[in-house]
């Protein structure tokens, strides 16, 4: 195991060939964030957009000695009684993640409980591991989840999904979430990183220049922010562009294009 692994602690963040890989570190106890945690993923968060060499984050968990996979246990809840923290502190990281320029790739290699379900929620694409559980308990503590966190829900599983998990708490299988069309794909462990390559690969196949343009469109769409002019911009951006002239003639020569991202 890589040494930065050796103490179960802070969130781990590894850069190589255009992929920041952010692994959640603490499997002794599922995987749940602490406040540090918290603090940490937003430093990463930041360190990431900062880098215009990564295209892509792939986010997962240490689940090293766990009897049954978890990738998280949720928000340890012991960290809301800390001022300044609590769920609008929490909030922060799945609305800093979705707004990251790469695309966010999250390997779910483990069960997911509480607001760590909305973190899975708050990346672009998602692969899961099979025979996982996912549960959303918000109610069940007596807790009214953040506005951001509802919409994320209301999104990604529709309205009679996202009552299903909030209004009973009752797990979710795998199974219910493909069916959802939550997942890019479902695998086992024994083709759990060829899956998860595969889709690295054809991220990073892209045109750069026209996946950052296209993400940030597609969120404009999604807040209800969009406006046609700025769609228009992007649009006439990309028609200009050395990666869109390179793509047309890969096409044309039946090649593989070499993207610049320009």
């Amino acid at each position: 195991m890589h040494s930065a692994f050796a103490q179960p602690l802070a969130p781990v963040l590894h850069t190589e060939g255009g992929v920041a890989t952010l692994t959640l570190n603490r499997p002794a106890q599922r995987n749940r964030l602490e406040n540090a945690d918290l603090k940490a993923l937003l430093a990463h968060f930041e360190a990431i957009n900062r880098d215009p060499t990564v295209r892509v984050l792939v986010l997962t968990a240490n689940t090293a000695g766990q009897p049954k996979p978890v990738f998280c246990a949720g928000y340890d809840i012991g960290g809301f009684d800390e001022p300044g923290h609590g769920s609008s502190f929490f909030e922060e990281i799945p609305d800093a993640l979705a707004a990251l320029r790469p695309v966010t790739i999250c390997a779910l290699n483990g069960s997911v409980y509480g607001g760590a379900t909305d973190v899975v929620l708050a990346c672009d694409l998602r692969i899961g591991l099979q025979g996982i559980e996912w549960r959303m308990p918000a109610t069940a503590l007596g807790l009214h989840y953040y506005p951001s966190g509802l919409r994320r829900y209301v999104s990604r599983f529709g309205l009679a999904g996202a009552k299903r998990a909030f209004l009973t708490a009752r797990p979710f299988t795998a199974r219910q979430l493909d069916a959802l069309g939550l997942f890019e794909a479902l695998a086992g462990p024994e083709d759990w990183a060829p899956t998860l390559q595969a889709l690295v690969d054809d991220v990073l196949a892209l045109a750069p220049l026209a996946v950052e343009a296209t993400k940030q469109s597609l969120r404009d769409i999604e807040a209800g922010v969009a406006d046609e002019a700025s769609l228009r911009a992007r649009e006439h951006m990309t028609s200009q562009s050395a990666d869109f002239a390179e793509g047309r003639a890969a096409f044309a020569q039946r090649r593989k294009p070499v993207f610049a991202g320009r």
